[in-house]
């Protein structure tokens, strides 16, 4: 007889979501974590009172309010939000590109002035192919070449025009003066106080959790614990690589503490292709604590995935998108299997989709249950 009910394997957001909700419901859930802590790439450090953000920024930003007070049980969020600027030949400019971007770019002053300019720029696609057709189908010419040509090409290490047009469709363009990043209908944003670690604790206070333990170590004993197992990590490696590998982009972090104030604002992006980190993070700004005469920045440097660090960006390409289709119809041939997240669902998410897509299928899953 099974141990437990669930075995999850990862202890990020999708995880511990439904360890938590599943142990709520009277459910004995195993999670089992690679790594020496808990949060995935959500994970926080307190160092000196700032709480570091060691997997790069995450600003919690929804438009649902079910999804807001889910997450607000667990840490008291600040109001922050998430204005990033952008750095083009040590010249700052504010991004995502709005109106303010266009008086800073060409002086225009008015709506009207900035979208005659943008599409005296464009260049019509009806079907773009690529990246690079949809971007300045959309943006222009002036607009791609200094904030989304080079900054594009260091994070995928590809050249935009082969790359697949969805990606840019993450980084629309406002007509009015609005340095907000996230889009007008996320009416909810914030940061926790105190950090996002004490989330998952909270989140896993009944579950039993077991550190720097790589599933595959142990996999066959794994299992045999669970009635079924939650895992959280990519298809490919589940599968031992049967069909071929996933291709993912990789990030390094250099984490540095400076005195003062290092840069006076949370993110800032560097576009030139000749500048080698993509962005620097100033982790106090996040709860707006300027007045530290110290700071912690992280510099983020892109990397190539080679499967000894971690898998941040999925390469979703035809190629990698039908070999991960693959995977997951093999995946939901198997009754004991669950599977979520953002490498096992291999798309790129920000917090409140994988949240809502973790509670779905916990409640789903609970519910088969009755």
């Amino acid at each position: 007889m099974n141990k437990y009910d669930y075995l999850v394997v990862g202890a990020g957001l999708f995880g511990c979501t439904f360890a938590h909700e599943a142990t709520k419901a009277g459910k004995k859930v195993l999670v089992v974590e690679k790594r020496p802590y808990i949060g995935g790439d959500c994970y926080t450090e307190e160092r000196e009172g700032i709480h570091v953000h060691m997997h790069g920024p995450h600003i919690f930003h929804c438009s649902q309010k079910y999804l807001w007070d889910y997450i607000n049980q667990f840490a008291t969020f600040n109001n922050f939000q998430l204005r990033v600027k952008a750095n083009y030949k040590n010249k700052l400019y504010s991004f995502p590109i709005n109106l303010s971007t266009m008086h800073e770019v060409w002086g225009v002053t008015t709506p009207a002035e900035g979208l005659k300019k943008i599409s005296e720029t464009t260049i019509p696609c009806e079907n773009p192919k690529n990246f690079e057709e949809y971007a300045i189908s959309q943006i222009g010419t002036d607009m791609y070449q200094m904030f989304i040509y080079g900054y594009t090409k260091k994070v995928w290490n590809k050249e935009p025009s082969l790359l697949p047009s969805s990606i840019i469709k993450r980084l629309p363009y406002k007509s009015y003066h609005c340095g907000r990043h996230y889009p007008d209908t996320d009416i909810y944003e914030g940061v926790p106080i105190g950090g996002y670690t004490q989330i998952f604790e909270k989140m896993l206070e009944k579950s039993d959790v077991v550190f720097n333990t790589d599933f595959f170590n142990h996999k066959d004993f794994l299992e045999t614990l669970a009635a079924k197992v939650v895992y959280t990590g990519s298809l490919d490696q589940y599968f031992n690589y049967k069909y071929g590998k996933l291709e993912f982009r990789s990030l390094r972090y250099q984490i540095e503490r400076h005195d003062g104030d290092y840069q006076g604002h949370a993110q800032i992006n560097y576009t030139d292709e000749d500048v080698p980190w993509v962005r620097i993070i100033e982790h106090k700004h996040f709860e707006f604590k300027a007045h530290l005469p110290y700071t912690y920045i992280s510099k983020e440097y892109p990397a190539r995935y080679d499967g000894s660090n971690l898998p941040y960006y999925p390469i979703n390409d035809e190629v990698n998108n039908a070999l991960h289709k693959k995977y997951l119809q093999e995946a939901q041939s198997l009754p004991n299997l669950i599977v979520g997240g953002r490498l096992g669902e291999y798309r790129y998410q920000d917090m409140d989709v994988v949240l809502a897509s973790a509670l779905h299928t916990v409640q789903q899953e609970l519910s088969n249950k009755i």
